[in-house]
């Protein structure tokens, strides 16, 4: 694609790679200020932050359910779903899920793990993650 946006791969580069991680960094600052002011504790924030990552464990059936799994549960589209759902009833348990839900995957974006490509881990839409990033992948 003209100026470097994309390559080959379908990974995105330069400036909107790093606005998409910008965006990230949005989500999980905007997620935690909300968690705080709802008034969670922040012991089940922290014992659930990492809950989205037992998708990896999908990895186990091969690449392409792992980042089916991956993808469904590092979207924001689920978890806004279950945010404006649970706003909209007034059950707070579910806001809190949500918002440390969003807060993951903005942390997960901020460090450059985007959605998932079926070719295998290491390929997501915010470039190369783990050992095998190309050197280009680095500068951008």
């Amino acid at each position: 694609m003209a100026g470097g946006v994309t390559d080959m791969d379908g990974a995105v580069h330069g400036g909107p790679r790093q606005l998409l991680r910008l965006e990230g960094l949005a989500l999980l600052a905007g997620a935690v200020l909300a968690y705080r002011a709802l008034g969670a504790g922040w012991g089940a924030f922290a014992a659930l932050f990492l809950l989205p990552d037992l998708a990896l464990l999908a990895y186990g059936l091969g690449p392409r359910w792992g980042a089916r799994a991956y993808n469904l549960t590092h979207s924001t589209l689920a978890a806004a779903m279950l945010l404006g759902g649970a706003w909209w009833v007034g059950a707070q348990p579910s806001m809190a899920l949500a918002l440390v839900w969003l807060a993951h995957i903005g942390f997960d974006r901020a460090l450059g793990y985007g959605l998932k490509y079926e070719r295998g881990f290491g390929d997501s839409h915010l470039g190369r993650v783990g050992l095998g990033r190309s050197v280009r992948a680095e500068r951008a």
